[in-house]
């Protein structure tokens, strides 16, 4: 938190320069079902690092975590500094009528336009934390035991319902028909042969999370799993197959344990297809060819990436986390939580004598003077900056 100090030019070599990292002030944290603990607590660590007060609201559809959060937090944490609000749309409705300092929002990009809207009302600054149709692209070469094994883990893990679970597979025709039998072998091997009876298998939060996801199951066909349980919320590990751009399946994030599977003929057509859909929270690619790695990199855009592996990538802090356009805005983790709930004050404290120094930037202007301040305000190796 001290001052950071920062590079000088030659007409501030008697001054000093340096960034403050200063807390923003009441941070309202919106967070939501999925992940209900730590999506809540880790912003949470970062706000509170960056000295600000923080109103939490979690997610009322997690309703028994809501009610542990509202209960304990306030055994540990300063009552007058940070705040438990419960409740439904209501109340958050009631919440952003309020000016915050800085809102930090993880959820659909849906609720995240409102979000902004609310935010925009005072001018508060945000972080949006959303989610997107993440594509995985499966070159022909790849080790399709390794590769079907981490999409399974990716896309089943929490039964699917992970912001940044690869949404769906870009491969050859012939390459899936390779790895589907790769898949079933991953399913059976975590889950046995019912995942409905393995005790690692999650289920679909709501009944209405339940519905939405079945009724997607119309799309193509169903190639592996397919069997729901109403009453249980259950859903099996799902591959569908014959699945078309146009589809209920691929035109929104799927939150569950469905994995489409999408034909093209080779990378530059994954490429493009990619390139033309909402930028996502994450791409992900298998390939034992470094420079094909490269090229998907090189030519998609996307909050993060993966190279033959899932989910794996937000396990850094030192990476940060966060998407880009409508898959989100701002990123944290590690330090950049700590920098996402600071404002980085420019500082610059100046004598009151040396007023000849100064003489150069006053008018009248010439040629001469505009020289010499140029050489002046430049700063070495890091470019030029002209007193406009």
């Amino acid at each position: 938190m001290k001052d950071e100090a920062v590079d000088k030019n030659l007409v501030t070599q008697l001054d000093t320069a340096f960034i403050r990292k200063e807390p923003y002030g009441v941070v309202l944290i919106i967070g939501p079902w999925n992940y209900p603990l730590q999506l809540i607590m880790v912003p949470l660590v970062g706000a509170i690092a960056a000295g600000n007060c923080v109103i939490i609201k979690p997610s009322e559809i997690s309703s028994s975590t809501e009610k542990l959060l509202a209960e304990t937090l306030p055994s540990y944490l300063d009552k007058d500094c940070f705040a438990v609000v419960t409740g439904g749309p209501a109340e958050i409705t009631q919440l952003l009528d309020n000016k915050f300092d800085y809102i930090f929002f993880t959820g659909s990009p849906q609720v995240g336009k409102i979000m902004m809207a609310a935010a925009a009302k005072h001018l508060t600054p945000l972080t949006l934390e959303l989610g997107g149709k993440n594509p995985c692209y499966v070159a022909d070469e790849s080790d399709l035991q390794n590769v079907a094994n981490r999409l399974v883990w990716g896309r089943c893990f929490n039964a699917g319902q992970t912001c940044i679970a690869p949404d769906y597979v870009l491969c050859s025709a012939e390459t899936q028909e390779k790895l589907l039998p790769a898949l079933r072998s991953a399913i059976t091997q975590f889950f046995g042969p019912d995942p409905r009876e393995s005790p690692d298998f999650a289920r679909i939060i709501s009944d209405k999370q339940f519905q939405r996801i079945r009724a997607l199951l119309g799309s193509g066909r169903v190639a592996i799993g397919g069997q729901t349980d109403e009453k249980e919320r259950y859903i099996a590990p799902t591959v569908l197959v014959d699945v078309q751009p146009s589809e209920p399946a691929m035109q929104e994030e799927i939150f569950g344990p469905v994995l489409p599977i999408v034909t093209v003929p080779n990378v530059d057509e994954a490429i493009a297809f990619i390139n033309s859909r909402e930028r996502p929270l994450a791409v992900y690619v298998f390939a034992s060819n470094s420079k094909l790695v490269r090229r998907v990199l090189d030519r998609t855009s996307s909050g993060g990436f993966g190279a033959n592996d899932s989910i794996m990538q937000m396990t850094l802090i030192s990476l940060p986390f966060g998407g880009i356009g409508s898959s989100g805005l701002g990123s944290y983790h590690g330090k950049f939580s700590f920098d996402t709930f600071s404002h980085h004050r420019a500082c610059l404290l100046r004598s009151m004598g040396l007023e000849p120094m100064n003489a150069l930037r006053y008018p009248p202007y010439s040629e001469r003077k505009m020289g010499l301040v140029l050489s002046t305000f430049r700063i070495k190796h890091t470019g030029t900056c002209t007193l406009l």
